[in-house]
């Protein structure tokens, strides 16, 4: 069954805002019940009850007081954000939501039992095809109420579904099927007439003249559950409409609000679970084998990708801009340029994982053509990176690959050098320093020894023998190749490489002695 939790991350503001939280939010549901005045509802431990005639703060008590049991009571502002009201749902561990007011009953019974039937579903429905299918049946009705072609579009103007009738069908609803968004120019064109501020304010419909371009003329419906726009309705009409035909064509607009909430729930959901079944693939937690099988994965080879962003340019990102650059590399992998098929890809802890299968998991270059196009730069100064794990022979392999993966990706974010992708067998030597490096027992290591009296020299004189030192370990001693890293000539590297040894002796030619001092230096950031 499904937790109650669960149904209230999915309903959530703006159609509905927790005033009391419930005793217990991880207790599952059990139905919705619909209170009838002045009859005690049948509710069970669990249960959502649905205040739909109660508009009293005394029927409101009352109600608190018989369903006491249930899961959770649903009630409509401003009833239910009575201090007494909230009071009495608090005393009796009730949890208590609160409606908008301009809100449907019907809207919230259709989400509620959307969520509930989503949530109940064996395996998630990744193709997205059902509600799609109904909103593009739903756009032919809406055509023969309004007589005329439509496109149902959400908030951001893309385009959900269209009628099958064009016949008249200009260059700019052509352009917007194919586009699946309206275009630009003509947004723009909406936009200095104020079309766009009308529709989103207002509820009825908004009728836009022929445009300089040619467009035909528009009769646009809002689509709004309370004051939140859900989309909005769209018809190419040659002129002005009758008040009768215009009042039909907006009675359609509940019909679609219905179906692009059950659309978000189910999106919600349906994402909700994906990201569960993956949680328990990458972290081998539970059924591991049957959330793989849910995921479509098959019984081959799989390597995990952790993929994330680097910033090229000094400066931290504001969170909603972290947000929505983090919405956009989504959106690009999910897209046909993205991913292969078959790819599950969620965001679990804060990182964007996908398990991928291997072309050749013998071969230590996976042929992945679609890699280049993920990782094209996704705006100025911020790049995509993605770390690659060893291939994981079974599921039961998965929990290490995507430990593997994380690592790599650590070393890429920290390592610009090393570009924007690699895989685990490429690295796993620097991986093995950075492991030994960032241990506990180094760090304590760290306040003694060479490198200790270095830093502190550095500190004091602004030298730079730490800097040196690391360089000529990374190169073997080799005088040509640390000096032109360096940038200095032969005779001040001989020099800095004796004042070194005056500083802080130590024998370089013990290996033992080398492989501490690189260890110390990784730790401190200074080596590889």
């Amino acid at each position: 069954m499904v937790a109650l939790r669960r149904v209230l991350e999915s309903v959530g503001p703006p159609l509905a805002t927790v005033l009391v939280e419930p005793a217990d939010l991880d207790a599952p549901v059990g139905d919705l019940v619909i209170a009838e005045p002045g009859v005690a509802p049948e509710a069970h431990p669990g249960d959502l009850v649905l205040g739909v005639a109660v508009t009293a703060v005394e029927q409101a008590t009352r109600l608190v007081e018989q369903c006491a049991t249930a899961g959770a009571l649903v009630l409509k502002e401003p009833v239910c954000a009575d201090e007494s009201v909230r009071r009495a749902a608090a005393d009796a561990g009730l949890g208590l939501l609160s409606v908008t007011r301009r809100a449907a009953w019907t809207q919230v019974l259709w989400l509620l039992r959307s969520v509930l039937d989503l949530e109940s579903t064996a395996a998630p429905d990744l193709s997205g095809g059902g509600e799609f299918s109904d909103l593009f049946t739903l756009a032919d009705a809406i055509a023969a109420v309004i007589d005329a072609p439509v496109t149902i579009e959400d908030a951001g103007s893309r385009v959900l579904a269209y009628s099958s009738r064009q016949d008249r069908a200009d260059p700019a609803r052509v352009a917007t099927i194919i586009g699946r968004r309206v275009p630009d120019a003509t947004l723009q064109q909406f936009r200095r007439r104020g079309v766009l501020r009308e529709v989103g304010k207002g509820a009825e419909p908004v009728f836009v003249p022929s445009l300089e371009d040619g467009t035909l003329p528009r009769l646009i419906m809002p689509v709004k559950v309370g004051a939140e726009l859900l989309g909005s309705i769209w018809a190419v009409v040659p002129g002005p409409v009758s008040a009768e035909r215009a009042a039909a064509f907006a009675d359609t607009a509940a019909v679609v609000a219905l179906h692009l909430l059950r659309l978000r729930a189910g999106t919600d959901v349906e994402r909700r679970l994906l990201r569960d079944l993956v949680a328990t693939v990458l972290h081998g937690s539970g059924d591991v084998a049957s959330a793989a099988a849910r995921l479509g994965l098959r019984a081959v080879p799989h390597r995990v990708v952790a993929f994330g962003l680097r910033r090229t340019v000094d400066g931290e990102s504001a969170p909603e801009r972290a947000e929505a650059l983090r919405l956009a590399l989504w959106e690009r992998l999910r897209s046909a340029s993205g991913l292969p098929a078959r790819t599950p890809l969620a965001e679990v802890g804060g990182a964007v994982y996908a398990v991928v299968e291997c072309d050749q998991p013998t071969d230590v270059v996976p042929r992945w053509e679609w890699l280049s196009r993920a990782l094209a730069e996704l705006a100025p100064g911020v790049q995509v990176i993605a770390g690659i794990s060893a291939p994981a022979a079974g599921f039961g392999d998965l929990a290490r690959a995507r430990t593997q993966a994380d690592e790599v990706h650590a070393l890429l974010h920290s390592s610009p050098g090393l570009g924007r992708w690699a895989r685990f067998e490429e690295v796993w030597a620097r991986l093995v320093v950075r492991r030994v490096a960032g241990s506990d027992a180094l760090a304590e290591l760290l306040e003694s020894g060479p490198v200790r009296l270095l830093r502190d020299h550095d500190a004091a004189h602004g030298t730079r023998y730490v800097e040196t030192l690391a360089v000529w370990l990374t190169h073997a001693g080799d005088q040509a190749a640390v000096a032109r890293r360096l940038h200095v000539h032969r005779n001040t590297l001989r020099y800095r490489m004796r004042r070194i040894a005056e500083i802080a002796p130590a024998r370089l030619d013990d290996p033992d002695v080398r492989l501490a001092l690189q260890l110390q230096l990784v730790a401190l950031g200074a080596g590889r």
